[in-house]
């Protein structure tokens, strides 16, 4: 655990945990991150086993080169919980969890370190879009974006990857990976990467999007080869320069596997994207994965982490989270 004063009042603690097929959720972590929603149940273990086999499976497709029997590389991730502490007397408050990845090359004998970032998730993300946006169009016939929306959310997350204590423990900024909007429409271009594949571009900018360029983020989208659909990409600088392949393919192997499992419809559908795609979640022509999990149950408990944010931070510490926000313009 590392801490460091952000401002006069909030400081960042940082937690590490491994992520292998014996990992217990932390008390805090959100139920709905996607691997705690696997490690929960009588086939907790055995869908955590199956998700990273998938993952070393994918990272070894990728990366090909001398590697003639595809198993020279295995995956080891790290989940990384970010806790906010308001002031020296109160408790701390979970506020996001991101995956670092770790790449074992058996050939060399080394330990290679990838990505951080990955999967992204924030209880203060879940309040904005589960409790916040919901509330400010109830009864409302046409959808509105709240004044301010992601503002709090996205300078707390500068703040954290600007830190001292960001720099000390990783090297460089992070990757976030996520799906596609199913309510964008994605056209190919001409312009391919050799880890990351096709680049695609969406007709226009989504939600997601104008939330995370609040956090600083700029966004690409592109399609590897043999996979079904394009990933949203997000990051600092410059994706194509700033990282290794063997990192681009950590990150890639890592997320697809999740969407396999997560979006099944878009990410593991019989037909991949075409020269124009509009993701489709009622899409029936896909396969599933051997991995068991609720999907209904977890769609649900997002809007209750949201609630949980409400009445744990945003309201508690309103004026102080209302000082911060004015103060980091």
């Amino acid at each position: 655990m590392d801490r460091v004063t952000m401002s006069k009042n909030i400081t960042f603690n940082i937690k590490s945990q491994r992520l292998d097929e014996n990992y217990q959720p932390a008390e805090n972590t959100r139920i709905t991150t996607n691997f705690a929603n696997l490690a929960r149940g009588e086939h907790r273990q055995q869908n955590l086993r199956k998700a990273l086999n998938m993952i070393n499976n994918r990272f070894n497709t990728l990366a090909n080169w001398d590697n003639p029997t595809a198993e020279r590389y295995s995956v080891e991730l790290e989940i990384i919980s970010v806790d906010i502490g308001l002031d020296e007397n109160s408790q701390s408050f979970p506020s996001i969890e991101i995956l670092k990845t770790n790449i074992i090359d058996t050939k060399t004998n080394k330990r290679i370190e990838g990505i951080v970032g990955n999967n992204f998730s924030s209880y203060v993300r879940d309040y904005d879009f589960s409790v916040l946006l919901q509330q400010h169009n109830k009864n409302k016939s046409q959808f509105s974006i709240p004044d301010n929306f992601g503002e709090l959310h996205g300078k707390l997350f500068q703040s954290f990857v600007s830190s001292n204590t960001y720099k000390q423990h990783f090297k460089k900024p992070p990757v976030i990976c996520l799906s596609v909007s199913d309510n964008k429409t994605y056209h190919r271009t001409a312009n391919e990467h050799p880890i990351l594949g096709i680049e695609y571009q969406p007709n226009e900018s989504s939600l997601t999007e104008q939330y995370f360029k609040k956090m600083g983020l700029q966004v690409r989208y592109f399609m590897p080869a043999n996979s079904a659909a394009p990933f949203a990409l997000f990051f600092f600088g410059d994706l194509l320069n700033d990282y290794t392949n063997l990192e681009l393919i950590s990150t890639i192997s890592t997320m697809e596997t999740f969407q396999k499992i997560y979006r099944p419809e878009i990410y593991n559908a019989n037909a991949k994207a075409g020269n124009a795609f509009k993701p489709n979640l009622k899409n029936a022509d896909h396969s599933l994965t051997q991995i068991i999990y609720d999907r209904d149950e977890r769609s649900k408990l997002a809007a209750e982490q949201g609630k949980f944010a409400e009445e744990h931070f945003i309201k508690p510490y309103k004026s102080v989270l209302e000082q911060f926000t004015t103060a980091n313009v």
